[in-house]
């Protein structure tokens, strides 16, 4: 935060008239517009109100939501083996989404008799322009599906189907089926609500009409299946028939009527009894029950729960309920829970008790409201920080800054769709710690020319604005162009972190134009009296002695002692080389974002495949009572043949899709993280010490489940195994499943191999049913009725939210032993009835296993998770691939996932080799990215310095500080034991900016101070005890903002390398930065002559005591080729060099390129150039400081340069003989004139240089 033109010191004289004359700049006109106007003021509360109106009106929530639209697509085959659903439907279904603009991955998985394809789109697509692409290509292609094939199934799901609340009713004495519809009962209450979107039940059994056929019945009255079907079905219809009119009256006509109860099922007459009729009821129990169990949900309550009512595995439901697109999650929240409120004195029973499972409303409530509290501390701290370092008038106008920028910061995430997030804050924290800069930039400049000026005018402050403009835009714009690469970082995490570079560059471009605009006006109301100021100064002027009686025993030995500034620049080198080996050998961690302290954790549980529902939900209830015993266990939910209500993270992964009777997991509730010490990636840890032995035993596989910090992925480690034929793929992933289990670290490994299992197939012999006269159509039709489930209808009941089947079955003692359906009879067209044992026999077969595919091409998947203090997927990668060094495949290829696998799959699928994918594409693409965004970034910054001060080697070692902010961020991650993550890398890029910041504000101040006739060596060294203090305010309070956010576990990575990289970088630059303009001496003294060439000053020789060529060295210039000076700079000039060696070259070029086109200017030899430097200072009858005041005194002589002036100085002698081209034509003419009388007139001692 400092000032980018140094204060003069106090005998420098004020600005002469002739800078008032000047025209004024942008800043100074922005300035003068508006520091005495009304209309400020307006703007100001017009700032405020835009701002406010943000902060009620922007949505709330934890995340950031990022549109990653993904669509299934689920295909019947009746009948069709897998690998025939893979050719004919599975095959060409891909190819034609395949085609489809912003596709990314097109994934599938077929079995037999069916196919689901998802569609995954860009990170950013739109959802609803999304569906109808999709929908166009099926609709357009479906000509190409076989005629069996059913019409395709499409189901979008997006973020904003992630349920925001879900609602957990359960009770001990009611029954799940009952459960079921009061929680429909609830959802439609809850859906009337204005901001509500999708929602769902999970759990409990629907109501249905059971027609349960006694089989010993049918044979022995002549009836079969089909006949019951079709009398139900024709008896169950009603309809309009027509429109009757009757005088001056028009009758609808209806005919038919609705079955409404089991009893008028029951009474239906399927056939004659001799001359009696016979009933339904009389060959099959007919009632109104729940359907058979296919899925179970129940409740336990744990050690941490604090409610009245506990439970031990009772009946429960849960209700799921999303919120509309772009809505604020908070408020929704808020909504619905207020809702169920008033219903439980209306709609639910007192023995029905309601549990809040998931509120993420309250979860973004409660972070953003941390964040900013967070944010309130950070601005407390910087205020008394500018309050400390500027005083109390100039730290109120200061202060007033950050409420405005902030709230407009807000205001303009409202207008680009963006919410108060997590994210979204800590870019606000971020931008805290610097925004004030400009401000003080400004008031500091104000108040000091009011002090020389001696009057606290309107044109004062004005022109001092307009003096300090330049380089405060060009501070500014270098964070921007620090910042803004990252938003082009690609993938999840690419719209996930994107707040950070757009809402922390809008911040610094508000607060530029809130110090051009706001500032001033400021300013002048509480400008202070000229006592104060006087005051003031000499408070500063102590505090620079004191700061010089601390640097300069710290920096002079390094330029005055050989061996000290040897060391200083092979400890730098060492130093810098050294941290980053701590990479290298795991000291220092590297993970894409470490693990979060969330509420709740989930257990994946899966059964071999064939396991009935009963003993699934036996081995979740001892898993659950397992778990229930952690000490900070509020509850656990039971979910056993359906899935919990998924998250964003089981949207990625499918999860809503595990509905079958082996499948099941347990969501494990935990009490808030204020209220215990371990955090939830601690307790998920240890719930896998708990679970996974006692899960073997039981013959299951488990996965504990985190909410992942950031974006989702299928699973942290995963290997996607290509090869050239299944068997060879399935041995593959089988080893490689082995090998994943041996590496520690490596844990809840599986793979998405399916286990052999067995099924029932009616083998029908078609040449004897043909005969028979029975079509397999109709053995298929009545096999289907017998074994339970088959829909003939509804009953129209009209008081419940989901119809009430009939369904059509036969007792399950009949379905359990197949055999006994061969007496199953079946209706002939010839007449007469044949049992199904005479159309053919069950056989037992073998299940086909699901067939993978990711792109067209056919795969399987090994999946893990990580565990321990190297929790990044590289870790374990490295150590399987060191495994498989020792391995072959099965067709003899050793296989490897690096390089290749790490960016992409196999190049071919004719031999064995995989891809490691899951949490690894995601690191690999984001730091891939940011890497991409801080080299875009240096050359942004690079190319603002260049424009500005016109030399490619002052811009380059403004930039030097850059590397040596890792000598502060890597211990700092060490120190406080922190990984070093995506958002460690922000903040390094993010500091870049920030140093060079400060870089400049000591490479313009040695500028001036040389202009006025210094020594760089004295204007360096000068420079930084006058710049330590705005300086060291800017790394305070950078720090400050880092440290508000430093016990986030996401952004503390960022907040570790903004609080040790700023505090380290900043103390090497004020050594570093003075350093490299002593061997950069010659670049302060070049200008540019009326050619457009550059060429050195005649200045030069006379400033820095070198001698002429015909002329002895002075005692001076002796002395120091004498001591170890020049050996030093010319160290420190090559450790310049060989970072910029690149940029040098390119100045080279340009420059040779400008001597091409100048043609003929300036040519001479050294003692001729030498005599015309010496008539120049003649003809301009002063010092060289006063030509350099008015350059319409300097002759055309002295305009003269030669190409011998552009080459570099082999020794000081030399070097006399190729500088003498005078400062006809300064790049920066308003700052040559700021030379000062004093400075000119006073007389220069060669022992003071």
């Amino acid at each position: 935060m400092a000032d980018p033109i140094a204060s003069p010191p106090p005998e420098s004289a004020p600005s002469s008239s002739a800078d008032a004359s000047q025209p004024l700049g942008l800043s100074g006109r922005i300035a003068r517009t508006f520091i005495n106007t009304p209309v400020t003021p307006m703007l100001l509360f017009g700032a405020l109100f835009l701002g406010i109106l943000g902060l009620l009106f922007t949505p709330r929530q934890e995340d950031p939501q990022i549109s990653v639209p993904m669509i299934d697509i689920f295909v019947q085959y009746p009948g069709a083996s897998a690998q025939q659903v893979e050719r004919l439907v599975t095959d060409p279904l891909e190819r034609i989404m395949k085609e489809i603009k912003g596709v990314r991955h097109v994934y599938s998985a077929t079995q037999r008799g069916a196919a689901m394809v998802t569609v995954r789109f860009e990170v950013g697509e739109e959802m609803g322009a999304s569906i109808v692409k999709v929908h166009d290509k099926l609709q357009s292609n479906m000509d190409r599906m076989p005629p069996d094939v059913q019409m395709p199934l499409v189901k979008p799901v997006g973020v904003d189907d992630v349920p925001v609340v879900t609602l957990t009713l359960w009770s001990e004495d009611v029954e799940d089926h009952q459960l079921r519809k009061l929680g429909l009962d609830l959802l439609q209450a809850v859906g009337s609500l204005p901001d509500v979107g999708k929602g769902f039940v999970v759990g409990g059994r629907e109501d249905q009409i059971r027609v349960e056929v006694l089989m010993e019945r049918l044979a022995g009255h002549g009836i079969t299946l089909d006949r019951i079907a079709n009398t139900i079905r024709t008896a169950n219809s009603e309809q309009t028939t027509g429109v009757s009119e009757s005088g001056d009256t028009a009758f609808n006509v209806y005919s038919g009527s609705f079955l409404r109860n089991a009893e008028d099922v029951g009474r239906l007459v399927i056939g004659n009894r001799g001359d009696y009729p016979l009933y339904l009821r009389d060959i099959a129990t007919v009632e109104h029950v729940p359907q058979d169990t296919k899925q179970m949900v129940n409740h336990f309550t744990g050690p941490a729960y604090v409610g009245e009512h506990r439970a031990d595995g009772a009946q429960a439901v849960t209700v799921a309920i999303a919120k509309k697109q772009g809505t604020n999650g908070v408020t929704v929240a808020r909504q619905i829970l207020g809702k169920v409120e008033e219903l439980k004195t209306t709609l639910i029973p007192s023995n029905v008790q309601i549990e809040v499972t998931r509120n993420y409303g309250k979860s973004a409530n409660d972070k953003v409201n941390e964040l900013l509290r967070a944010m309130f501390e950070a601005a407390v701290i910087v205020a008394i920080l500018c309050l400390i370092g500027l005083g109390a008038r100039a730290a109120f106008v200061v202060i007033t800054v950050i409420p405005v920028v902030i709230l407009l910061t807000i205001w303009w995430a409202w207008m680009v769709d963006y919410t108060i997030d997590r994210v979204s804050l800590f870019a606000l924290i971020f931008a805290i710690g610097i925004l004030v800069d400009d401000a003080t930039v400004v008031v500091e400049n104000i108040f000091r020319h009011w002090l020389e000026s001696g009057k606290t005018t309107i044109e004062t402050a004005v022109r001092a604005v307009d003096e300090v403009g330049n380089p405060t835009i060009l501070a500014t714009f270098t964070i921007i162009a620090a910042l803004l690469p990252m938003g082009w970082v690609s993938g999840l995490m690419g719209p996930y972190m994107r707040p950070i570079p757009v809402l922390g560059s809008s911040a610094m471009f508000f607060s530029l134009v809130a110090a051009f605009v706001f500032t001033p006006w400021f300013a002048l109301r509480v400008r202070p009296r000229l006592a104060a100021l006087e005051k003031a100064e000499r408070r500063e002027e102590k505090t620079r002695r004191w700061v010089s009686a601390v640097y300069r025993p710290l920096v002079m030995p390094l330029i005055h002692n050989r061996t000290i500034g040897i060391a200083f620049l092979v400890g730098t080198i060492l130093t810098t080389a050294g941290v980053c080996v701590l990479f290298y050998t795991q000291t220092v961690p590297v993970k894409m974002l470490p693990f979060d302290n969330k509420p709740e954790f989930s257990v994946v549980v899966n059964m071999p495949e064939g396991t009935a529902l009963p003993v699934t939900a036996n081995v979740v209830h001892r898993l659950a009572e397992k778990v229930r015993t952690m000490q900070e266990v509020t509850a656990v939910q039971t979910y056993v043949g359906t899935a919990q209500p998924f998250n964003f993270n089981g949207m990625v992964r499918h999860y809503y899709l595990r509905e079958r009777p082996w499948e099941g997991d347990l969501l494990v509730m935990l009490k808030d993280k204020n209220e215990r010490k371990l955090g939830s990636h601690a307790l998920a840890v240890a719930a896998r010490e708990m679970l996974t032995p006692l899960a073997h035993e039981l013959g299951a596989r488990i996965a504990v489940v985190e909410m992942p910090p950031g974006p989702p992925v299928l699973q942290t480690v995963v290997a996607e195994v290509y090869g050239p034929d299944a068997a060879t793929r399935r041995r593959v992933a089988a080893d490689l499943t082995e090998i994943f289990e041996e590496v520690e670290g490596i844990v809840d490994v599986d793979s998405y191999m399916a286990e052999p299992y067995s099924y029932w197939r009616f083998a029908v012999d078609a040449e004897k049913a043909v005969r028979m006269g029975i079509s397999v159509d109709a053995i298929n039709r009545n096999l289907a009725m017998a074994m339970g489930g088959f829909k003939l209808g509804d009953v129209k009941r009209g008081v419940v939210q989901e119809p009430t089947y009939i369904v059509l079955q036969i007792p399950l003692a009949n379905r359990a032993e197949i055999g006994s359906l061969a007496s199953l009879p079946i209706q002939s067209e010839m007449g007469g009835q044949v049992p199904l044992g005479e159309l053919g026999r069950f056989v037992q077969q073998q299940e086909d296993p699901i067939i993978y595919h990711k792109d067209l091409r056919p795969m399987e998947y090994v999946v893990g998770e990580m565990e321990g203090r190297l929790g990044a997927p590289i870790y374990g990668m490295l150590k399987v691939e060191d495994r498989l060094e020792r391995y072959r495949a099965p067709d003899g290829v050793q296989i490897s996932g690096m390089p290749r696998g790490l960016i992409g799959p196999p190049l071919t699928d004719r031999q064995s080799g995989f891809e490691w994918s899951g949490e690894w594409t995601v690191t690999y693409e984001t730091f891939r990215d940011m890497g991409l965004a801080f080299i875009a970034a240096l050359v942004l910054i690079y190319g603002l310095i260049v424009w500005e001060f016109r030399n490619f080697k002052i811009a380059g070692l403004i930039m030097s500080p850059i590397p040596l902010t890792l000598i502060g961020i890597v211990p700092g991650h060490l120190l406080m034991g922190a990984e070093f993550t995506a958002t460690s890398m922000i903040g390094l890029i993010a500091l870049g900016g920030i140093i060079v910041r400060q870089s400049i504000l000591i490479v313009e101040f040695v500028k001036i101070e040389v202009a006025k006739g210094k020594t760089v060596k004295e204007a360096a060294v000068a420079g930084a005890e006058i710049r330590m203090r705005p300086i060291l305010i800017t790394s305070l309070t950078l720090m400050a903002g880092a440290w508000a956010i430093i016990e986030d576990p996401i952004f503390q990575g960022m907040a570790v390398s903004l609080l040790f990289g700023a505090g380290v970088a900043t103390l090497m630059a004020v050594i570093v930065i003075p350093l490299g303009c002593i061997s950069l001496c010659r670049e302060f003294y070049l200008v540019e002559t009326a050619s457009g060439e550059r060429a050195l000053s005649a200045s030069y020789c006379e400033i820095e005591g070198v001698p002429m060529l015909d002329t002895p060295a002075p005692a001076a210039a002796r002395a120091r080729l004498a001591d170890g000076t020049p050996v030093l700079i010319r160290l420190w000039s090559a450790l310049v060099g060989v970072v910029f060696s690149g940029i040098e070259g390119v100045g080279k070029l340009l420059a040779w390129l400008r001597q091409r086109r100048s043609g003929s200017s300036g040519k001479g030899s050294g003692p001729a150039l030498h005599a015309a430097a010496a008539q120049a200072d003649t003809a301009s009858g002063g010092s060289v400081a006063e030509s350099r005041a008015d350059p319409a005194k300097q002759p055309a002589a002295v305009k003269r340069s030669t190409a011998a002036a552009r080459k570099p100085a082999r020794a000081p002698r030399k070097a006399a003989t190729k500088a003498v081209a005078d400062d006809a034509t300064t790049v920066k003419k308003p700052r040559a004139r700021r030379a000062t009388k004093k400075t000119a007139d006073k007389p220069k001692d060669p022992d003071d240089r």
